[in-house]
């Protein structure tokens, strides 16, 4: 079936499978960075990045540059990357700080912190001109919406639309449960990040994040390696080893283990799984832990916390979150074969060192760039995107419990573990956001 001539969603997305050219069209990604990107919550970055006045971050929305940047009042801001005079970008790192103003590069214009003009070179030049009606004279472009969970920011492009706790659903736990294991409540993000450039679809990186059946076939050979080193070490001291080796062992996990394990599919496309490793070994650095977190919470409140069986939440279409390990995965998508990925890291306020070195082995051995576990992925999603741009079938293929997962109030719930009902859940959302408009 080729792809039809005029978008049409009907043709492309059906309750059980997908049409390939989802994942290769550039006109299709085109408009899913109007339709999808541009018109609903994408996250831009943390409070922590930017405390002092003139702080900033990059980001994007889509294909849009974006700062997230604090104002001279403590007011956070996210604004256009782009001098309205010529266009020019006007910061090109990543992060820093800007002083006071924001200043152009190419011919001196300056901004204050909120986006607004402070000063242009030779302003009387203007005098007697129509630049005072034209959009140049606002300022930088600010975002149309701003709005934070728990110091996650987010910003939107359209004017219209639910708001960020509506938005995010269900899928605010991802942010709640990270910052309520902190002992103070609130995170801090370790400041730099790793970046990868996937050569894949983005949809491809999401969902293959809640893909219950692929960790035990794609990383089988890294799970098996530290199975046996776990179990030579524990025969040599008779104790068990660093919870490091587990983070790999666990992926050791058979299949009819993962069945056990419940997804579910939430409305707007979000979706979460629970947790499948072990997080609260008997060691002295959980047990300090989990003492400092009864004398801030009480007994009560922190094995409530503690509790929570989540390893990992979608927030659609922008993020993958691990909040029990303090990671969190920004998806900036490039092209229809090109996707940005920024890992980044958490510190919970108040917790011991230890519990944070624990969350950077996590963040080093699975989600790095260079570690086995990520390469597997990557090669696999890069494989993926070259068999789809083939001639080989029009299809792919979610059919696995199609039908069968129960649904209430908007919200799925996999029959099994290895449904591929987060899949569904997703494009759900997608068909919906691509067809309005």
């Amino acid at each position: 079936m080729p792809k039809p001539a005029q978008f049409d969603v009907n043709a492309l997305v059906e309750p059980d499978r997908v049409h390939r050219s989802c994942y290769t069209d550039e006109d299709i990604f085109r408009r899913e960075l109007e339709h999808i990107f541009h018109k609903t919550w994408i996250y831009m970055g943390h409070e922590s990045q930017i405390e002092q006045p003139g702080d900033y971050v990059m980001a994007q929305i889509g294909l849009q540059p974006m700062l997230l940047v604090r104002g001279a009042d403590g007011e956070i801001h996210v604004l256009y990357n782009v001098c309205p005079h010529r266009g020019t970008m006007l910061c090109n790192r990543h992060t820093g700080n800007t002083g006071k103003t924001f200043m152009c590069s190419y011919h001196g214009w300056q901004f204050h912190l909120d986006g607004k003009i402070h000063g242009i070179p030779s302003e009387k030049g203007y005098d007697n001109t129509r630049f005072y009606e034209h959009e140049s004279a606002k300022g930088m472009q600010p975002a149309a919406r701003v709005a934070n969970y728990r110091g996650f920011f987010f910003a939107s492009l359209a004017a219209e639309g639910p708001d960020l706790l509506t938005f995010l659903g269900d899928a605010k736990q991802a942010f709640d449960d990270m910052c309520d294991r902190a002992p103070e409540g609130e995170v801090e993000i370790v400041p730099n990040c790793f970046r990868i450039i996937q050569k894949s679809n983005w949809k491809i990186f999401l969902e293959n994040q809640l893909d219950a059946l692929h960790p035990s076939v794609t990383h089988a050979s890294t799970g098996h390696a530290a199975a046996e080193v776990e179990q030579e070490m524990k025969a040599e001291t008779g104790e068990d080893p660093p919870m490091s080796y587990h983070f790999l062992s666990a992926f050791t996990t058979p299949l009819s283990k993962w069945e056990q394990f419940e997804t579910v599919g939430h409305p707007n496309g979000h979706c979460s799984l629970q947790g499948y490793m072990g997080l609260r070994p008997k060691d002295p650095d959980t047990l300090e832990y989990e003492a400092v977190m009864r004398e801030h919470y009480g007994a009560e409140r922190a094995e409530e916390i503690l509790s929570v069986n989540l390893h990992h939440v979608l927030v659609y279409p922008c993020l993958s979150v691990q909040p029990a390990l303090q990671q969190l995965r920004a998806v900036r998508p490039l092209s229809a074969d090109r996707t940005l990925t920024e890992i980044w890291h958490f510190r919970l306020k108040g917790a011991p060192e230890p519990i944070y070195r624990r969350a950077l082995d996590y963040y080093y051995l699975v989600n790095s760039p260079s570690t086995m576990v990520n390469a597997d992925d990557l090669h696999n999603f890069w494989r993926c995107h070259q068999g789809l741009s083939t001639a080989s079938g029009e299809w792919v293929s979610f059919h696995r419990n199609a039908g069968q997962d129960p649904e209430t109030d908007g919200t799925m719930t996999s029959v099994t573990g290895l449904s591929e009902m987060p899949m569904r859940n997703m494009y759900r959302a997608w068909s919906k956001l691509m067809a309005e408009g």
